[in-house]
């Protein structure tokens, strides 16, 4: 079962290394303006959100399931992985492996809840967890007095790679 386990792990990460490298597979740029462009379209009335909810949500690149945990007070205004200052109530997440700047949405699988979240660092150090969410995004999605959840991330978007410059 571990060997099946690890098999897909390895297969979903060796296709994220395709889609870093492949500029076609994520012509946007990624960043604050992509999330935004996400969570757009959960600005809808109710009504109109459950009508559209298919056509709104963009496909994701792949898909899993993890532990995810959440850290907040202890680590608010320490410089993340990519340099920017962590902000507790911001929508944003660590990850060991996806690239810093990917957009994920994160589903709670007990109670469907979901949050679109930026990758702005690296962690958790934790074994047995592959995700730690801001104190704001477990408080949304509903398992900030638990500690951890079962979660599904979707990977929306990876971000491109700058072009290299050729000129010599």
């Amino acid at each position: 079962m571990r060997a099946k386990a690890f098999v897909v792990l390895e297969s979903v990460f060796l296709g994220l290394g395709l889609l870093v490298l492949t500029p076609s597979a994520n012509p946007t740029a990624a960043g604050v303006a992509s999330l935004s462009q996400y969570t757009a379209s959960l600005q809808n009335s109710p009504t109109e959100q459950s009508v559209s909810k298919q056509a709104s949500q963009p496909k994701p690149l792949a898909v899993w399931e993890c532990t995810t945990s959440w850290y907040g007070e202890d680590f608010d205004g320490q410089p993340t992985a990519t340099g920017e200052m962590y902000d507790m109530y911001a929508a944003t997440a660590a990850h060991p492996t996806l690239p810093l700047g990917s957009i994920v949405r994160v589903v709670n699988t007990r109670n469907q809840r979901s949050q679109v979240v930026r990758i702005n660092d690296r962690g958790p150090y934790v074994e047995g967890r592959e995700l730690d969410v801001s104190y704001a995004v477990a408080q949304k999605l509903g398992f900030d007095q638990r500690g951890t959840a079962r979660v599904r991330l979707e990977l929306l978007e990876v971000p491109s790679r700058p072009n290299p410059d050729h000129r010599d």
